[in-house]
């Protein structure tokens, strides 16, 4: 399998303008109804301190468990009360399913924070739920009245510690077989030196995280006593993942996190140690061992702009270059740039021999342009590219094997810019002659009109949650067509929502300032391959202004749902951004203010299928349950 997402460009919108509110009356969707008992995100372990990973982890964390195919959630109250929600007419029914036994802690129990109770069903009739303090419980569900707990576990010692087994969290489970469910869990690896240190103010040492699959065989007999659970298979990582799915074409679970989980017998990779031949030396006071002066950014080495139909290349050239010292060449797939000038020049002469280009062209209508500017340093020569076919979004000019090592050169976006490739050149090159201020360029200032005035580089680069993928088989080999290896981060700008999983597993990933979906396939000879099916234009831009979205997750083909987490006295909204086709230039945008002040904060989401069909969307927080109808 390659891990290798291919988007499909002619489901890029390059016509693509932005998005336009769709008014909704809120009262008509929105209703609120109060939890029999309050739901909470509270911790009361004080003896440890939280790694990144695990306070990211936390906030991100679901406190709503769906059942997509029977149609019911549930949520672990603050006294540990296991409650199930129905749908009956719109409106939900609560239950107690179950009251699992407080916690009892000690000062010599243990080292760690606890995690958040956590569960997962298993079919029609059981379900997983974790107190979060390192016992498991399945439930039977009876049809009425509390569920019968039937087994209750403990992670084995993994790491032969002989400590008390660490809390962990329920990622997913699956039924195994008739009498058996295996479950996906993760826990904070135990590290002695790491807590001691952690102990000392100031100081911190590296967290890894144990991702385990182990095998319960439940029955009604063992339920009096704390069982051990059958380790399955165990991997290691540097982060909890944040999405795992069990796909039952390949016989494989998929853990999507920040890093690979590696067998436990595969040791770190060391850091490279540089040769004294490597390492740069450190300039002296005064001294330059640069090209240019420090704080000078040199401007890439060209600057392009495209339309729907036409992609446009200017390459600053020193004004003495003749016409007759230019050779370019087009084919439908790559471009010939040869320019012989005897002019030094702060950047090195265009030289491409049959790059491939990004996209097909029609060779025969493009041509190319050499305006020398002879009252200036530098002059523009310009290359025209005629699309073929027309409406295909080029991410960049040339194909990804052919840029190599050269800097990644954003498109201007705005024609009227391109003009600023040559007087950033001069003024880089005044500023190399007189070591002056080469700050403000002013070079691919352009945007399109939806983020004009509102681009920041800073802020669109750290939406998103950066990515890699592993595949780990049932008997925790890895799968001959998966290779870790070969494949690259990426980031992920959404998960599936909760409840609306019957599609198989999805991905939206960040292209540009888009969002491509991608979709998991069926086996092939190669391995499961991801699609790219659909995509959602400048979701990545629109994300990158919400400061305090706390889920983001998607349903493919409709629509994605960015949910504030919800302050007091404020309040937070549901933002909903629709799909729409590849070739409209508008796609409708819905704003609703689901969480009011008196709410609290959002602690799960997901969606329900009720009768016909309909689907209702559902916001746990502290003290209410809100279901918003019509907007799937």
């Amino acid at each position: 399998m390659s891990t290798t997402f291919t988007p499909n460009r002619a489901l890029i919108n390059s016509k693509f303008e932005g998005y336009k509110l769709d008014a909704i009356a809120q009262e008509n969707v929105i209703a609120r109804h109060s939890l029999p008992s309050q739901a909470t995100q509270a911790t009361v372990s004080g003896r440890s301190f939280l790694s990144f990973q695990e306070v990211q982890s936390r906030i991100t964390h679901n406190h709503l468990v769906l059942d997509h195919i029977n149609s019911r959630a549930l949520y672990v109250d603050s006294e540990f009360k296991v409650i199930l929600i129905g749908l009956v007419n719109l409106r939900p029914v609560f239950r107690t399913l179950y009251e699992l036994p407080k916690p009892v802690s000690s000062q010599t129990s243990h080292v760690y924070q606890y995690e958040y109770p956590s569960a997962k069903f298993v079919g029609p009739s059981a379900v997983l739920v974790s107190d979060g303090h390192g016992t498991l419980y399945v439930l039977e569900i009876n049809a009425e009245g509390p569920a019968t707990c039937v087994g209750a576990y403990q992670i084995p010692d993994i790491n032969g510690v002989g400590q008390i087994p660490p809390p962990f969290r329920v990622h997913d489970a699956i039924a195994a077989s008739p009498d058996s469910v295996v479950a996906v869990l993760s826990s904070r690896h135990p590290n002695e030196k790491a807590h001691e240190e952690a102990a000392t103010k100031g100081k911190h040492s590296h967290v890894e995280f144990d991702i385990t699959a182990v095998r319960l065989s439940p029955s009604p007999a063992s339920a009096g006593s704390l069982q051990t659970a059958d380790l399955l298979w165990h991997r290691r990582g540097d982060d909890v993942p944040f999405y795992v799915t069990f796909d039952a074409a390949s016989g494989a679970h998929l853990l999507v996190g920040s890093c690979v989980y590696r067998p436990v017998d595969v040791a770190l990779p060391t850091a490279y140690e540089p040769s004294p031949d490597e390492i740069a030396p450190i300039p002296q006071a005064g001294e330059n061992l640069d090209e240019a002066p420090a704080g000078i950014p040199k401007p890439p080495p060209y600057s392009w702009v495209q339309t729907s139909d036409s992609v446009t290349v200017a390459f600053p050239l020193p004004s003495t270059t003749s016409k007759t010292d230019i050779t370019v060449s087009f084919s439908p797939r790559s471009l010939t740039l040869h320019v012989n000038s005897g002019t030094e020049t702060p950047l090195p002469m265009p030289d491409y021999h049959q790059a491939q280009l990004w996209d097909t062209i029609s060779p025969s209508s493009s041509y190319w342009t050499w305006d020398k500017q002879a009252e200036h340093t530098y002059g523009l020569l310009t290359l025209h590219l005629d699309k073929q076919p027309e409406d295909r979004k080029w991410s960049h000019v040339l194909a990804a094997s052919e840029s190599g090592g050269a800097p990644d050169v954003p498109e201007t976006l705005d024609p009227s810019e391109l003009w600023h490739i040559r007087e950033a050149l001069e003024k880089y090159t005044a500023a190399l002659q007189s070591g002056g201020d080469a700050s403000g360029l002013g070079l691919g200032t352009g945007v399109p009109s939806l983020a004009e005035g509102e681009m920041d580089e800073e802020v669109d680069a750290a939406v998103g949650r950066t990515a890699l993928l592993t595949w780990v088989a049932q008997d925790g080999s890895v799968p001959a067509w998966f290779c870790d290896a070969r494949q690259a981060p990426f980031t992920v700008l959404s998960t599936p929502l909760p409840g609306s999983e019957m599609a198989g597993p999805s991905l939206i990933l960040k292209s540009h300032i888009d969002g491509t979906l991608f979709s998991l396939r069926d086996l092939t000879a190669h391995g499961p391959t991801w699609e790219h099916t659909s995509s959602f234009s400048a979701l990545s831009f629109v994300l990158a202004s919400k400061r305090d979205t706390r889920f983001t997750y998607h349903v493919p083909g409709k629509a994605v749902f960015a949910f504030e987490n919800g302050v007091k006295d404020r309040g937070g909204n549901v933002y909903i951004y629709r799909a729409a086709a590849s070739s409209e230039k508008w796609a409708k945008q819905v704003v609703l203010h689901v969480i009011d002040g008196s709410s609290g904060t959002l602690l799960g989401v997901g969606a329900l299928q009720v009768d016909g069909g309909r689907a209702v969307l559902l916001c746990l927080t502290d003290g209410e349950l809100i279901t918003v109808t019509d907007v799937i």
